[in-house]
């Protein structure tokens, strides 16, 4: 299991430089539902090259929790900080699909949870942020975790509500100064990340009547909403997906 922990952090290092970000969540009818967070970072694998050969000669597709996967790491968690185990706890109710094959080229991971609540759903960008603070903070700059470089921080805040009509997303940058600091602070990463996407793809039990962010796209069905955008725009401008969607009755 640590082995697997240590696999993860690496391609984590390397897919989190520059590839495409989905964040989907999807609603049931009483309420309840899954969010799932994917990254692919497929049209990197061959740029990495000898260094995830290195690490993994063979393909990996693999499901688990991060509760497992903390469990198997007991002691050396029972040594951090109380803040440090709180992070981390947060981060128990998911779970995490790995495909890496370097023979295809393809990588992808999926973070997933469920939830009975949609107001229950935590800022991915936070609980990612705990994921790469379990190697430490110095180790997390050496692996370039980029969410501990930006507005995965108390510099931001991101909020979801349902009530059976109306979902809305909303994201805050509740200390400018500080935000200004960290987006600064990214240097040579906002060239890497110049050609990734961020996309929201959303998933409605009833059709939707209206979207109040002008690039959403919606399914055939209208009961789907697909909106993306710029990741290094979204970085600069966190409430830019900010949207309320209004379903029908």
């Amino acid at each position: 299991m640590n082995k697997l922990f240590a696999i993860v952090v690496l391609v984590m290092s390397i897919v989190l430089t520059s590839c495409q970000f989905s964040e989907n969540i999807y609603i049931n009818e009483d309420g309840s539902g899954k969010m799932e967070f994917t990254f692919d970072g497929t049209q990197l694998m061959q740029m990495a090259g000898d260094k995830m050969s290195k690490t993994q000669e063979k393909a990996i597709d693999s499901t688990f929790s991060f509760k497992e996967l903390f469990s198997a790491m007991g002691d050396s968690i029972a040594q951090l900080s109380e803040e440090e185990q709180q992070k981390i706890k947060s981060l128990e109710p998911f779970s995490m699909h790995m495909v890496m094959n370097p023979e295809t080229s393809q990588m992808k991971f999926d973070m997933f949870t469920n939830f009975k609540s949609v107001n229950e759903l935590q800022d991915m960008f936070k609980a990612m942020k705990s994921f790469g603070d379990l190697q430490g903070k110095e180790k997390a700059k050496d692996l370039n975790n980029p969410f501990s470089s930006f507005g995965a921080n108390e510099s931001t805040d991101l909020d979801y509500k349902y009530d059976g009509k109306t979902f809305k997303r909303t994201a805050k940058i509740v200390d400018k100064e500080a935000y200004k600091q960290v987006t600064d602070s990214l240097g040579q990463m906002a060239i890497m990340f110049g050609s990734s996407t961020y996309k929201l793809n959303y998933h409605f039990p009833k059709r939707i009547k209206s979207v109040s962010n002008e690039k959403a796209l919606f399914s055939a069905d209208r009961k789907s909403v697909t909106i993306e955008y710029g990741f290094m725009d979204y970085l600069s401008n966190p409430e830019a997906l900010n949207l309320e969607v209004v379903l029908e009755d």
